[in-house]
């Protein structure tokens, strides 16, 4: 049989797919077979420190109630990377055109695609309970810690690399970590006059009402969790979306899809996030937590990055099994509170549950802290029940901006056709039919003996505050 050679066949060189339950699949830049020292996007993937997130779950209780969610954040990362890359392609004309100084549009979509990759490479174990609960000890937070290594920890290798997958970057054009590192924090005012117009742009789809971060995880924690299927239509939200001289823009075209993605992502905090189960289990988390990071990992960690490469679940948890034949009291006694958490006996109970409006916080109705709260149920509670013990647990259910008029983080314009102008103003519309934000308010107790009393107390507290609501009555 004759052997035809194949024509166009250069199209697979230094390309790779990644198969994806989201994406189908992702491409990624490989080196070519001329140039096998070639740095690409498969050395920054590869490398420890976004490997290290495949050892970093994705949801960091919510997996012991929904037994499919076992995904990380390497996962996440991935998909968030081809996210940034579709859009960075979709929206460079209109990109170019408001910033005459734009890099190609290779560069713009390589720079974006680093930026998803790299934009949770500074998680700690259990993601943002790593924040709350040891990160703030130093006034840090993962973004800051993932800048640090960005920049000093991969920054060579992004300067090595020189094409995005459709192609080469510009003659002269040279990636430079704190680009990406800029990308994924929330900048301070007088950094953000330091950068160029059309990377200013770009942040938006970092921080905006929808982004390559949220875009992917809404999907993909819905999908993993098996508990929804709503669809988040992101090519038509991505098709929709471009550049006008006041930012990111939405064609009034695409604004059935903003919707049906801020219900879905809704849907998510409403019954995964803050599932019932899910918030007891952080509860117990909170009481073991700082204490045992304190004795792991000890010190501010961006003084000792090195170190921070083994700060993941999996030496977390086996670090905590040893200290089970310990005789360091402290320790056992840890190790001890993290085996019932392993083994999942959830400790706190639900005893009552209600919604308070964000409003009536807002306008000094109620407390901000449980502490308060707690102490108020305590008084109402009968004299042989004061040294009941118990929690109040507040999450805050947030599917919509504060005021999408005035808030520039989170705001995007919307754009008529008809009268050819754009204003946020449409948002109001979108927003009267997304429930309002809420305070999910739940007690939680160690067995359901006293449910009766607890609820009672929790009502009597939460009448008092509602009594003091005007009305038109």
């Amino acid at each position: 049989m004759q052997k035809i050679k194949a024509e166009n066949h250069n199209i697979y060189k230094g390309m790779a797919l990644i198969a994806d339950p989201i994406h189908q699949y992702a491409l990624f830049t490989v080196p070519e077979d001329k140039t096998p020292s070639e740095i690409t996007e498969k050395d920054l993937i590869d490398s420890p420190w976004t490997q290290r997130l495949r050892r970093i779950y994705q949801l960091q209780s919510a997996r012991w109630v929904y037994p499919a969610a076992e995904h990380t954040r390497f996962q996440h990362s991935l998909g968030a990377m081809h996210v940034a890359g579709e859009f960075a392609k979709s929206i460079y004309p209109s990109l170019s055109g408001v910033c005459k100084d734009t890099p190609s549009q290779n560069y713009v979509e390589e720079l974006m695609r680093l930026a998803g990759l790299l934009h949770d490479v500074g998680h700690g174990p259990y993601g943002h309970f790593f924040d709350d609960n040891f990160l703030n000890n130093f006034n840090l937070t993962h973004e800051i810690v993932g800048q640090n290594i960005i920049v000093q920890k991969l920054g060579a290798d992004i300067s090595c690399i020189k094409r995005s997958p459709s192609g080469a970057f510009g003659r002269g054009e040279v990636l430079d970590a704190r680009r990406i590192a800029y990308l994924i924090r929330m900048p301070e005012a007088k950094e953000i006059d330091r950068q160029p117009r059309w990377l200013q742009m770009l942040r938006q789809l970092f921080s905006g009402i929808y982004t390559v971060d949220n875009l992917d995880y809404v999907q993909r924690d819905a999908y993993m969790t098996g508990f929804s299927l709503d669809m988040v239509d992101i090519p038509r939200l991505r098709y929709y979306t471009f550049f006008t001289k006041h930012g990111l823009t939405l064609h009034s075209s695409g604004i059935s899809a903003l919707g049906r993605f801020l219900n879905a992502r809704l849907n998510l905090y409403t019954n995964v996030y803050f599932h019932r189960t899910t918030r007891a289990l952080d509860l117990h988390l909170q009481e073991i937590f700082r204490d045992t990071i304190n004795l792991i990992f000890p010190g501010n960690p961006i003084n000792k990055l090195d170190n921070y490469l083994r700060c993941d679940e999996w030496f977390l948890f086996n670090e905590v099994q040893s200290w089970l034949e310990t005789k360091d009291q402290t320790k056992r006694k840890l190790a001890m509170e993290w085996k019932k958490l392993h083994d999942r006996e959830v400790k706190w109970k639900m005893s009552f549950s209600a919604e308070i409006s964000i409003d009536q916080m807002h306008r000094g109705i109620g407390f901000s802290r449980a502490l308060d709260y707690e102490a108020r149920i305590k008084e109402c509670l009968p004299r042989k029940l004061k040294g009941l013990s118990f929690k109040v647990d507040l999450a805050t259910q947030d599917p919509r901006p504060l005021n999408p008029m005035a808030e520039r983080g989170k705001r995007i314009n919307i754009y008529n056709p008809v009268t050819e102008m754009t204003s946020p103003e449409p948002l109001l519309e979108i927003y009267r039919f997304i429930p309002a934000r809420v305070m999910h308010f739940r007690v939680f107790s160690l067995s359901h003996n006293y449910d009766e009393e607890l609820s009672a107390a929790a009502e009597n507290v939460l009448n008092t505050i509602e009594s003091v609501i005007p009305t038109n009555v």
